[in-house]
């Protein structure tokens, strides 16, 4: 969701808590609807290896220790499709991420000795453009789109799937396409974050609980939450559906908070702001759950003492710990501004998560990395570790045991962190796998 005009319908229908992304919410304006930026990137992955099934078991994600030589040869195009010029959020630093991350492929040797080159289409919040996007990664013979994350998926997927073109590695898939179709490789896994906020408040002991969505996001997310209420034997007391945008949020508080002891929150960064200024002025105990990238030390300003304790569900564990080592010291060195964008955040950490993961796979393909042989790849990857930014990934096998749709989600599990005196800390670095919830089963 946010603060946008013209796609507040389109935003409603879709149902995601778009901010998660870590974007930044001021409005800009481009000039060329089909300008990409382009950036050939350096860094690499270590090797890893195929068993004798074919199953690429990719399993080391490339520590940058060892110099390696400077990649040679006819670049590897990759494709990173993000709105940055539009009307509202915009997610720059999916695109930083994605030039750094082909920097960090580049320096440690590139692909099989090959360098990457990436670019990032601007799809300006506007389907046409999209498409236009998607035409662009078929003509130029890009590999893959890689950790990218746009509300028009619908008009990329299916588009750079005649090609072969995978789209790798989304952060925050929404879309049929995204979800079912098999050239899609996730490595998010939205609405799971919220099934695991239910999770830790009625693990933490809470009875009388309350659901908050945004308007909108309840049809993707009302229901696995729901179904998590029901594997504890529980149900809301009430679902409190919040307007977009508000001024105030008063009213809703005031709904939320009242004859409970706990309330797991779905909303965007901006309105989580505000919201969190309400609850601030409520001066209520009632403790809340919320969505990592959206109840963060951006939107918990001027409400440290309420929000303090407040538990975040997340996707990826947090910037600071281990897993995240290079990815730091990467926007470190290139002396990125770290306030102007949230790279804490599942468009920022996703986006490394993708491009590592890449350069994994792609390294294990013996002969010309293309488009069908990364396909054929990744398809055959059955152990994809990426060193805890997420649990290990098998690509080979769909979920089709589970929330009708999507398939292709290969990861459903979360990880906690919460909020101290207004800054996020981890909790720990445990992912907890929240499959059977979603659907309404307890947890084995």
């Amino acid at each position: 969701m946010g603060s946008f005009r013209k796609s507040v319908a389109l935003v409603t229908a879709l149902g995601l808590a778009v901010t998660a992304c870590g974007g930044d919410d001021d409005s800009s304006s481009g000039d060329d609807s089909e300008e990409t930026a382009d950036t050939t990137a350096d860094e690499g992955a270590d090797d890893t290896t195929s068993d004798d099934g074919g199953d690429t078991d990719a399993d080391d994600g490339g520590d940058g220790d060892d110099a390696a030589e400077e990649p040679t040869g006819e670049p590897i195009k990759l494709m990173s499709v993000t709105t940055l010029n539009a009307n509202g959020p915009t997610y720059e630093n999916i695109a930083i991420t994605a030039e750094l991350a082909g920097d960090y492929i580049n320096s440690n040797g590139g692909i099989n000795g090959r360098p990457v080159e990436i670019s990032v289409c601007d799809e300006q919040f506007d389907a046409a453009v999209a498409a236009t996007c998607a035409r662009e990664a078929v003509e130029e013979g890009v590999v893959s789109v890689v950790g990218s994350f746009t509300y028009f998926a619908e008009a990329i997927v299916p588009v750079i799937a005649e090609s072969d073109i995978t789209w790798f590695g989304a952060c925050c898939p929404i879309s049929p396409s995204e979800l079912s179709d098999p050239h899609s490789f996730n490595i998010g896994n939205q609405p799971m974050y919220a099934v695991g906020a239910v999770r830790q408040a009625v693990e933490d002991g809470c009875q009388n609980i309350n659901a908050v969505i945004a308007e909108g996001a309840d049809a993707i997310f009302r229901t696995p939450m729901e179904n998590a209420m029901a594997a504890y034997g529980l149900t809301f007391n009430d679902v409190v559906i919040t307007p977009t945008i508000a001024q105030d949020y008063s009213a809703e508080v005031a709904q939320a908070t009242t004859d409970v002891d706990c309330m797991v929150v779905i909303m965007s960064e901006t309105p989580y702001l505000t919201w969190n200024t309400a609850l601030q002025q409520a001066d209520t105990d009632v403790k809340q759950y919320g969505n990592q990238g959206n109840l963060n030390a951006i939107s918990a300003v001027g409400a440290e003492e309420v929000t303090d304790g407040n538990i975040i569900a997340g996707m990826y564990p947090d910037i600071s710990t281990a897993p995240w080592d290079e990815y730091r010291a990467a926007l470190d060195e290139a002396g990125v501004d770290q306030q102007a964008n949230d790279f804490n955040s599942l468009g920022g950490m996703g986006t490394w998560a993708a491009y590592m993961g890449f350069a994994q796979i792609a390294n294990t393909i013996e002969g010309e990395v293309t488009a069908e042989s990364f396909y054929e790849a990744a398809s055959n990857t059955s152990a994809l570790d990426l060193n805890g930014m997420v649990p290990v990934l098998d690509f080979t096998t769909e979920w089709t045991d589970g929330l009708p749709g999507y398939s292709r989600l290969f990861t459903r599990s979360v990880v906690y962190s919460m909020l101290d005196n207004g800054q996020v800390v981890p909790v720990d670095n445990e992912f907890v796998d929240v499959s059977d919830l979603a659907v309404g089963t307890p947890q084995g």
